[in-house]
């Protein structure tokens, strides 16, 4: 679940904001003075902040620089009263990735939240081409996966039940719920296809197949990927 961090000193607009995107799914926190929502982004490491302009004993402005003079990459949405153009430069000149005027459409902040995290997970994953664990590397770029240096042979749906797995690494996954992310309800599969696949994946990543290491079964709940990446 993504943390989105509202720094924000009207408690109108916070619960506005907190209604609606914990309604997406998401996880929020809230800081309504400046010092305190410093504090949180740095330590709650949100995967996008909604900032305020004006906030009380540090603004907007400051906390922007200051995150991105740490080297803080969190995208940034400021949010402002003001409609002066100068002001709007400033905070993209300090930092800002986007800026939205009060009053402002709920749906089109969500809109503009969405696309900030979508590019976020693009360029993610442009930068990491490769994942290892053990002596396994997923070359994610070539759609190719290498054990002891030996490349194996795995289809398509074998290849992406184990991006899937790497995308949600610690995390109890139900049979119908990778039936209905990776295959999705319009393919009749049941969720002894998804047994059959776990067996054939497994073969070319686990160094015991009667004791598996990464892809654990969960009796009756499902299946649990858990390793660290090399």
């Amino acid at each position: 679940m993504k943390k989105v961090l509202i720094i924000e000193d009207d408690a109108a607009i916070v619960l506005g904001l907190e209604g609606a995107l914990q309604g997406e799914g998401y996880e929020t926190y809230t800081a309504q003075t400046g010092p305190e929502g410093f504090r949180l982004a740095k330590e709650c490491q949100p995967a996008l902040l909604i900032l305020d302009l004006m906030l009380p004993g540090m603004s907007g402005m400051e906390i922007c620089k200051r995150l991105r003079d740490e080297g803080a990459t969190t995208p940034v949405i400021m949010l402002t009263a003001k409609a002066e153009e100068d002001d709007k430069v400033l905070g993209l000149e300090l930092g800002a990735d986007d800026y939205v005027t009060k009053p402002f459409s709920l749906r089109e902040l969500l809109a503009r939240v969405k696309a900030h995290l979508r590019r976020e997970e693009a360029e993610a994953k442009s930068e990491s081409d490769k994942y290892s664990f053990g002596d396994v590397v997923v070359d994610f770029k070539r759609h190719e996966i290498y054990k002891a240096g030996e490349l194996q042979e795995l289809t398509n749906r074998e290849f992406s039940l184990l991006e899937y797995f790497i995308a949600h690494p610690g995390e109890l996954i139900s049979r119908d719920r990778m039936l209905d992310e990776i295959w999705g309800y319009e393919v009749y599969v049941t969720t002894r296809t998804i047994d059959n696949y776990i067996l054939r994946l497994r073969k070319h990543i686990e160094p015991d197949l009667e004791n598996p290491r990464y892809i654990k079964t969960i009796r009756g709940a499902g299946y649990l990927f858990e390793t660290e990446p090399g």
